[in-house]
């Protein structure tokens, strides 16, 4: 059984060992780190020490997902607008050895069970790069749809993320 938990610190040099290649790498985080690789300390400083990028206090919200093996993916939440009705979900990876078994389908209900039921949001949205379309057929499956989409300049070319929201129903 499936099951997300707050993130903590020594989580960090699993999760970063899940990105292979900088590619994998990138469509984890897209810009969000100068550099390939990342160590476990850059993960923390970046969550810990500066609130996942966040200007605002209380509205980043890093989560680990397990099973009874251990640590199988990683998540985060957070608020955007200041009416907090709306979440954003980012920085989504399973174990490389764990994909294809229905975790990052499972991480992301429970992620919605949160974003919905826990901290009352009317919306979530994510983005998904189109080069990965496994993400891309997770988040459908999960409720997800396409609003809009952008380019991200990666690895020297245009990617293209589509951006998907989920919206609370009744």
């Amino acid at each position: 059984m499936l099951r997300l938990r707050q993130y903590k610190p020594e989580d960090a040099a699993t999760i970063i060992s899940w990105c292979k290649d900088e590619e994998s790498f990138r469509k984890w985080t897209s810009d969000r780190y100068e550099s390939f690789p990342i160590t476990a300390e850059d993960m923390n400083h970046k969550y810990i020490d500066h609130n996942g990028d966040c200007e605002e206090t209380d509205n980043f919200y890093p989560l680990t997902a397990f099973d009874e093996n251990g640590i199988v993916g990683h998540l985060i939440l957070r608020y955007l607008g200041e009416d907090k009705k709306l979440i954003r979900i980012g920085f989504v990876i399973v174990d490389d050895a764990r994909r294809g078994e229905g975790y990052g389908r499972e991480m992301i209900r429970l992620a919605l069970i949160y974003a919905f039921d826990l901290f009352k949001a009317e919306r979530v949205t994510l983005g998904v790069f189109d080069n990965n379309p496994p993400a891309y057929r997770c988040y459908k499956a999960a409720g997800f749809k396409e609003y809009s989409e952008r380019e991200v300049f990666l690895l020297g070319e245009n990617w293209r993320c589509i951006d998907m929201e989920c919206r609370k129903e009744g």
